[in-house]
């Protein structure tokens, strides 16, 4: 699969409408595709543990998307082999009094995985640059000064991200960002399944039927974050959600190929290593001679 064909080319001017949240690829195959994302997983999980082993690259994976586009099934579904060890996820909900005093960037700093890491956000500092556009007195709440909040204060905030994601590659933290493109129609529907089925009613919230009524502002700020920020170190992936089942095994392939280009085999043994590991051996050999006799 060509992963480039997702990628948000800011420099083409590109728009939401260019890309077909109902793409399924020459692979629209359900069952083909499900079985791909089990062979996947499965994969991302043994690439993990070489990138555990190293502790010299770290993984970052944003997940963005309008409300109903199945963020959380599809962390579940993608990550599910993941080793716990070695992973930690970060979910975006509205940010506590103490995070109010710090500033935007400060939690998702505090929750940046280690190197030999993969860190999972659920939504992320890219809320700032969005929803607080859309509605401006969640901004409001940070009590900031004057200063901060004048009219170039999103191309400011754009140049912050795109800064504090280059000064993560730079110390080994690579950035995927996903964005699970999803019609409106096809968000009509998931919302309705809230409602109807018992196990998704939990979920329901009439923030999400206020917001949807901003669905053609939400594109618009989504663009412009898309077009600032899509970037060579960490370009934006929007990937088609209308079909579930592809745009799950579509992500699985994109973070295998990933983890796949931080490393691709275990740490080489040193000679000092390998010289410990013979006397180690050595001695548990000696000792299970002793224990024999």
């Amino acid at each position: 699969m060509n992963h480039n064909q997702f990628i948000y080319q800011p420099d083409k001017k590109a728009r939401l409408a260019d890309f077909d949240p109902n793409f399924t690829a020459d692979s629209g195959n359900e069952q083909k595709a499900r079985a791909r994302l089990e062979k996947d997983s499965l994969e991302i999980a043994k690439y993990q543990d070489i990138l555990m082993a190293h502790e010299t690259n770290g993984l970052l994976i944003i997940f963005q998307a309008m409300d109903g586009a199945g963020k959380d099934a599809t962390i579940k579904n993608v990550m599910s082999a993941l080793d716990p060890q070695g992973c930690e996820m970060k979910m975006f909900k509205a940010p506590s009094e103490k995070e109010l005093k710090h500033d935007y960037l400060w939690r998702a700093a505090c929750s940046v995985p280690a190197r030999g890491q993969i860190g999972i956000f659920n939504r992320s500092y890219y809320e700032h640059v969005i929803v607080e556009r859309i509605h401006p007195k969640k901004l409001e709440q940070y009590n900031l000064p004057e200063s901060a909040t004048k009219k170039d204060i999103w191309k400011k905030r754009f140049w912050h991200i795109n800064n504090f994601e280059e000064y993560l590659f730079d110390n080994g933290i690579h950035t995927l960002k996903f964005f699970l493109h999803l019609s409106k129609e096809e968000q009509r529907k998931k919302l309705l399944e809230r409602i109807k089925r018992p196990e998704k009613k939990w979920k329901f919230s009439m923030d999400d039927i206020e917001d949807r009524e901003h669905w053609d502002e939400y594109v618009k700020v989504y663009e412009a974050a898309f077009n600032h920020t899509s970037t060579e170190l960490a370009p934006w992936y929007i990937i088609p959600d209308n079909h579930r089942w592809f745009a799950r095994a579509t992500i699985a392939s994109i973070i295998l190929a990933k983890l796949k280009s931080l490393h691709s085999k275990y740490p080489a043994i040193d000679k000092k290593q390998k010289k410990e590991m013979a006397k180690a051996q050595a001695a548990l050999n000696k000792e299970s001679a002793t224990n024999g006799k």
